[in-house]
């Protein structure tokens, strides 16, 4: 073990290329240099053991004499790799040169190497700024960047195009009230709590559509599955026969999906403790009041109100990955009262559907009305204003084609692929009821 050097940045360092810690194992015997930040800090009778982390992950070195400071500092490392069975990853360096980038000026408020998602949440969410570097952290924010990359790349293969609507927008795609308001130049507007109306609009221009975009809810949840800002995994496609075919579409993407996790993320699933879920070829389907009469008469659960429960959707899955082995049921046939204005109506139900995933809705879609006379009657029917979805209805006089969608939660889908069991910990900056900062 030698001594580190005194020198701040030794001219033969300037030209050794950085390191990943993640690619030790193809330096053993070699000099190499390290850059990121002190992780965790360590003095055994002047023999000091810093573990630095980086994009990639974390190493241990060793090395005497050294000053480290507060753990959080950016530092640099020079030394010879060593392989070592109980260090991370297999292999070890031994400090040669070791620099302070950037010193932090106080202790971190939380230590990151002893943080668990259960323990101080909201200390964890107040702290953010730094919590967020945690290895499982990062961990679930880089699934969730593979997510949506896997999603770009399937629908570009089958023929979509992506699109960019308003978030500010003159009223919701889905009534009620739920909206943030705000003024816009003296009138009133509101921050889009949906693409809906948009994308159906666009149908019209590229037939198939999709958009990766946040939206935002006015809603007065405090629970673990709600944010007011998320991640919204939108797509709209035309000449479609019914919504069958907008479920066999997303059947189709959730499998790419799958498949990419299982090529791209296999580190950051084993570091949570998590698995990939097989996707059927062919997703369970059922009406939502046998799903209703499913829960009661199996489970002796009684379902209240129009839709399905958190109770009766947990259920609903236990019951598919019993009889079938699915972690996914698509629950269809929504009356209309559980569906907004434009959703294809069928007698007394409409073409909508939720997608269930591991006991909780990642999904709602299904067929929207593309007729105007019938577009019409149904905002009259749900009691909306004409006037103020005139912007939207006009393009129904111009020859829209049957056509649906869905959009995904990203958070949503994030934590259960996860096991997150708040849905706050699948977003890097949440926003909920309580909390606007950091």
């Amino acid at each position: 073990m030698t001594t580190p050097s005194e020198q701040q940045a030794p001219p033969a360092q300037a030209t050794l290329p950085r390191t990943l810690t993640r690619d030790l194992g193809q330096h053993d015997g070699q000099r190499v240099r390290l850059q990121g930040f002190l992780h965790a800090r360590r003095d055994l009778g002047g023999v000091q053991f810093a573990v630095l982390r980086d994009v990639s992950g974390i190493a241990q070195a060793v090395g005497s004499g050294l000053s480290l400071p507060l753990t959080e500092s950016s530092i640099e490392i020079v030394g010879t790799v060593k392989a070592h069975p109980k260090a991370p990853g297999g292999y070890e360096v031994q400090i040669e040169d070791f620099r302070v980038l950037s010193a932090a000026r106080e202790p971190a408020p939380v230590e990151i190497p002893k943080m668990e998602w259960n323990v101080n949440p909201e200390t964890m969410l107040d702290y953010r700024y730094v919590s967020v570097r945690g290895l499982k952290e990062r961990a679930a924010l880089r699934v969730q960047a593979q997510i949506v990359r896997a999603f770009h790349e399937h629908l570009d293969a089958e023929g979509f195009t992506e699109i960019s609507t308003p978030k500010i927008v003159s009223a919701g795609a889905e009534g009620g009230a739920n909206l943030f308001k705000l003024d816009y130049f003296g009138e009133q507007a509101y921050l889009a709590q949906s693409p809906q109306l948009y994308k159906q609009i666009m149908v019209g221009v590229f037939e198939r559509v999709y958009e990766v975009a946040p939206v935002y809810r006015a809603e007065e949840h405090a629970t673990s599955r709600h944010l007011n800002e998320y991640l919204s995994l939108d797509v709209e496609m035309g000449f479609i026969e019914s919504e069958e075919d907008v479920m066999n579409l997303q059947n189709r993407l959730l499998a790419s999906i799958m498949g990419r996790l299982r090529e791209r993320c296999s580190a950051e699933f084993a570091l949570l403790g998590a698995t990939i879920p097989d996707v059927p070829a062919h997703i369970p389907r059922i009406p939502l009041l046998e799903a209703r009469a499913l829960v009661t008469e199996k489970f002796g659960h009684t379902v209240g109100g129009k839709d399905l429960d958190p109770e009766a959707e947990r259920l609903l899955s236990q019951h598919y990955a019993e009889t079938e082995g699915s972690d996914w049921v698509f629950v269809t046939k929504y009356p209309k009262a559980a569906r907004p204005f434009y959703a294809y109506p069928e007698g007394d139900v409409t073409r909508g559907y939720d997608l269930l995933f591991r006991g909780i809705e990642i999904t709602s879609g299904g067929q929207r009305i593309n007729e105007y006379d019938m577009l019409m009657q149904s905002i009259r029917d749900y009691r909306l204003n004409p006037e103020s979805l005139a912007g939207y209805s006009e393009v129904f006089k111009f020859g829209m084609p049957p056509h649906g969608g869905f959009a995904i939660g990203a958070e949503r889908l994030t934590a259960k692929l996860l096991g997150i069991q708040n849905v706050r910990y699948a977003r890097a900056f949440p926003r909920d009821r309580h909390r606007l900062t950091p």
